[in-house]
């Protein structure tokens, strides 16, 4: 998660506790560069 990802603190801290709580509250997260981009396609071309 870039820069986010820079502060590690037991589990709480990692990428993927992140990714976890991220998708918990709904908010979508994609699992690779590629999937990121896609998602990010996907939800644009839904808000045109």
């Amino acid at each position: 998660m870039g820069h986010a990802g820079a502060i590690a603190s037991g589990s709480s801290g990692t990428a993927q506790a992140k990714k976890e709580a991220l998708e918990a509250l709904g908010v979508r997260v994609g699992g690779t560069p590629t999937g990121t981009a896609r998602l990010a396609q996907a939800v644009l071309g839904a808000a045109e």
